[in-house]
């Protein structure tokens, strides 16, 4: 297998695509009850903003309102497909934009509709940079797309 080493594009097209091509993902958190890793449906509004919403008496929300430093995996499960990892910020959104994060996780996933009426919070994940992975692509270890600067995020 050679390896070609891509370009910055490369590698932000391909967290783009794999983002787009996925509705859920695996979120890690670590509370005072330990680490713990849930899958959950989720909308992009860019490449480093990510929607979801979390059940309210949950662990993964309790984790979250303790420690918001989170790492994601965006993969199909098999790791000779693209897979996606990050470490990210959550914040549970303020209640005028919660409306926005539902509306933007049903557009992308038509079946979380229903989960939507359930006892649940919004949340949006700042990622702080992707390390996208694309092994039959040569690309192992992982590329990094690096996020924006620290600053104020909109959806």
């Amino acid at each position: 297998m050679t390896t070609v080493e891509p370009m910055a594009s490369d590698v932000a097209d391909l967290v783009r695509n794999t983002l787009s091509a996925h509705k859920s993902m695996f979120l890690a958190t670590s509370g005072s009850d330990g680490p713990w890793v849930g899958g959950v449906y989720f909308a992009e509004s860019g490449p480093f903003t990510l929607n979801l919403v979390l059940e309210d008496r949950g662990r993964t929300l309790a984790a979250v309102r303790e420690n918001p430093v989170v790492s994601v995996v965006v993969s199909t499960g098999s790791p000779m497909q693209p897979f996606l990892q990050a470490q990210a910020l959550a914040e549970v959104v303020p209640a005028d934009d919660d409306a926005l994060v539902r509306d933007l996780l049903v557009a992308k996933v038509p079946e979380a509709g229903p989960f939507l009426a359930a006892p649940v919070t919004a949340v949006r994940l700042s990622v702080r940079k992707w390390r996208a992975t694309d092994i039959p692509n040569g690309w192992l270890p992982g590329r990094e797309l690096p996020g924006p600067l620290p600053g104020p995020r909109h959806p």
